[in-house]
């Protein structure tokens, strides 16, 4: 029985303990209760090949380690997901993710310790127990000696880990390796994993995989919003460091925004408001990286909605999400089937983008459009819905942006500038809100352990409004 299985048993300072044990891999006693998996499990729930059957269609040929658990549905979502659909035309290498759900009734697998790491990550990186992330490789190319005449294959990892850059880096290093071997090259990459320390927030991570040491930091709750401690790469002491991330979670957000940058206001907007948003976009690489992109503009908040980087027609939730006898959910939908056109006509705001390139002109302005003109996937780039934003348009921010492009700014600086406005425009709107609640909250003085707890005071909507006159999102305007 794993550690997994007996935690239902455990005390939180079993949980403790076992937190310990994780980060201590040189061979303490402590670490005697590990068993194998145990490191594994708490960065990936498994590892999946999928590959295409002739008759089948696509089908997980095989899940590592062999003992991991998925139910059928689970399966049959992440089949459909791990390929592009077939209008995509994705030859070579592709990269991108998905998210779907877990299926409900399955025990959670992360035990008691792993919650404890959780408790330190800032908001937007908590896990959600309830869905799974799938970040897959996906490979086509001509082979003349298959029926198909073409090989397709994905390799994917699903972990409950919202951390993008991370698997697509590692996915990058062993992929290309992992097609022209065999499942032994998977089994070497997954004891690899299975030697990393814990995802402890706050702390330099050492993790190797198949000869390379990658270096990150996971962010804290801690962390002032904003800022991203840099992890120095090839220090003396680190000589043997193959690459330092930058990042564990983040994209690049001017590549992502840039075809529609002129209304990146609006799309806070409706990110911020929860509107029903979907993402048409020629491959599932472009229409995923723009959803994890809209997703993260209203960072240090979460986005509690559901999102969708990548959704097919097969996908167990497609009725649910494009039926018309109810209004669209709140959910923003990655997706590259011509089909959806039609069928998510009745959606109020839709973003067509194009292909995803390196910014080396300066983008078009780009009007919004009426849904009305949205007939295929081949509608011109852009933003189509009816909604009025409040805010008036900040030329500063476009102007800066297009100087940028003009003066051949790295996109990785673009992206900090983009960051740092969406940051500024999320902290003017929770501000004036956390310092009228502030308000509310009882004095110190009213606090003692000989009195019943004091009442906080009703929220009023109108005085909170009054409050906006003088102490409204100016005080944290530049």
């Amino acid at each position: 029985m794993s550690l997994r299985e007996r935690s239902p048993g455990r005390t939180a300072e079993d949980g403790e303990d076992a937190a310990g044990a994780l980060a201590e891999p040189d061979g303490s006693d402590r670490c005697l209760s590990l068993l194998p998996w145990d490191r594994f499990s708490a960065w990936l729930h498994c590892v999946c090949v999928v590959g295409f059957d002739l008759e089948l269609g696509q089908a997980v040929e095989v899940i590592y380690p062999p003992h991991s658990k998925l139910t059928d549905k689970e399966k049959t979502n992440i089949c459909y997901l791990s390929f592009p659909d077939s209008n995509s035309g994705c030859l070579g290498d592709t990269q991108f993710c998905f998210r779907f759900r877990q299926s409900p009734g399955r025990k959670v697998s992360f035990c008691c310790f792993l919650d404890q790491l959780d408790r330190d990550l800032p908001v937007y990186l908590k896990k959600d127990p309830a869905y799974y992330y799938g970040y897959v490789y996906f490979r086509q190319v001509r082979d003349k000696s298959l029926k198909r005449g073409y090989f397709q294959k994905s390799l994917v990892l699903i972990s409950k880990l919202p951390y993008v850059h991370l698997f697509r880096t590692m996915l990058k290093q062993i992929a290309p390796e992992y097609f022209e071997k065999s499942e032994a090259f998977l089994e070497a990459v997954c004891s690899d994993v299975d030697r990393w320390p814990p995802p402890i927030p706050g702390k330099i991570l050492h993790l190797p995989v198949m000869g390379i040491i990658m270096k990150l930091r996971i962010p804290t709750y801690r962390d002032k919003p904003g800022t991203t401690p840099v992890v120095q790469n090839m220090h003396q002491a680190d000589a043997q460091i193959s690459m330092a991330l930058p990042t564990v979670h983040e994209v690049d957000l001017f590549r992502c925004f840039c075809p529609v940058f002129f209304h990146i206001q609006m799309l806070w907007e409706l990110v911020l408001l929860g509107e029903p948003l979907v993402v048409m976009a020629p491959s599932p690489s472009e229409s995923s990286e723009t959803v994890l992109a809209l997703v993260s503009c209203i960072s240090p908040l979460k986005y509690c909605s559901d999102f969708r980087p990548y959704f097919t027609i097969h996908d167990s939730e497609f009725k649910e999400y494009t039926t018309r006898t109810q209004a669209p959910p709140s959910v923003i939908l990655g997706v590259t089937n011509p089909f959806f056109a039609k069928t998510l006509q009745h959606w109020p705001h839709i973003i067509r983008i194009g292909d995803l390139k390196l910014p080396g002109e300066v983008p078009k302005q780009v009007k919004v459009k009426k849904l009305k003109n949205l007939k295929t996937l081949d509608s011109k780039p852009g933003v189509y819905t009816s909604y009025k934003p409040y805010l008036n348009k900040d030329e500063e921010i476009v102007k800066q942006l297009q100087k940028g492009v003009q003066q051949k700014r790295p996109t990785e600086a673009q992206s900090v500038i983009l960051r740092r406005y969406f940051l500024e425009l999320t902290e003017s709107f929770i501000i004036p809100l956390e310092r009228y609640v502030a308000s509310l909250m009882p004095l110190q003085k009213c606090i003692s352990p000989w009195k019943s707890p004091p009442q906080l005071r009703q929220f009023s909507q109108d005085d909170f409004m009054k409050t906006l006159e003088k102490a409204g999102p100016q005080l944290t305007s530049a």
